[in-house]
């Protein structure tokens, strides 16, 4: 499986020429809009063709040139959970090609972080920077970039967090949105703070920004998960999993957990 970039994918299907038959060619724009639908695309590429044990190749590209700052973000975040995420049992071989001379050298000193090994024109050598686990671990529980913007801010509890969708969606709606847009997303909303309520959560907020670029709601809790892959794996039908709903519907989300609390940001570019 290809997934890059348009201009890369006509670049390789025209050098494969009649080889690219045996190629399952995905656009990285439309897939990786959303970094987190990346990972669940490999898995099911990887569940449908691992059963034989042969080896299975891929080559992804979620970080291009002129992403936006968060976009970036959490490609990084995907590129360093890639390593965790796959079963090391399968075998199967990745390989993440960076524009270098596109890319700015802290994005490119990051690749050095979630990658094991580097290849360049000049050498195939193991990355000595590489952080593994632990690098994930500290993306997970640092911090999101402050916003700049004053919130609209609601608090739900058990009692009342079955109100907060209607709340929320009449603040969607003045803030710009189109009613069904308004009506998806605080029906996202709602489920992720009835998630918080059910991981233990006594009081949570939601804190709703409005920029002209985009619209950006926050719910944060005081509880902590502890799975960096939560809302990035396929549900079982009777599964009801809030954030991989919200990954579906949005174009950003972005999870940030530690013992101090978990905040989930998700975002709809205007």
């Amino acid at each position: 499986m290809v997934a890059v970039v348009p201009e890369h994918l006509r670049w390789l299907q025209d050098a494969l020429a009649h080889r690219a038959e045996y190629v399952d060619f995905v656009d990285m724009h439309e897939l990786g809009h959303n970094p987190a639908r990346i990972i669940p695309a490999w898995q099911y590429f990887l569940d449908r063709n691992a059963r034989q044990r042969s080896p299975i190749r891929g080559i992804g590209e979620p970080i291009w040139p002129h992403r936006r700052p968060e976009e970036l973000l959490e490609c990084q975040f995907h590129e360093a959970l890639l390593n965790v995420a796959i079963d090391p049992e399968i075998p199967f071989w990745l390989i993440c090609p960076y524009d270098a001379e596109a890319l700015s050298p802290d994005v490119l000193d990051e690749a050095h972080r979630s990658h094991p090994v580097i290849l360049d024109s000049h050498s195939y050598h193991g990355s000595s920077r590489y952080g593994g686990r632990a690098h994930v671990e500290s993306i997970f529980t640092a911090e999101l970039p402050e916003l700049k913007v004053q919130p609209t801010v609601a608090v739900f509890t058990r009692n009342n967090v079955t109100r907060i969708g209607a709340y929320i969606k009449l603040e969607f709606h003045v803030s710009g949105l189109g009613v069904t847009e308004a009506s998806n997303l605080a029906e996202v909303i709602q489920r992720l703070a009835s998630s918080s309520i059910h991981r233990g959560a006594t009081l949570g907020t939601v804190r709703i920004f409005s920029q002209p670029d985009d619209l950006i709601c926050e719910v944060v809790d005081d509880t902590a998960i502890d799975d960096p892959l939560i809302g990035r794996r396929a549900p079982r039908t009777d599964d009801d999993d809030s954030l991989w709903i919200a990954n579906q519907v949005c174009d950003l989300v972005q999870v940030r957990s530690s013992t101090a609390g978990t905040t989930v940001r998700v975002r709809t570019w205007r």
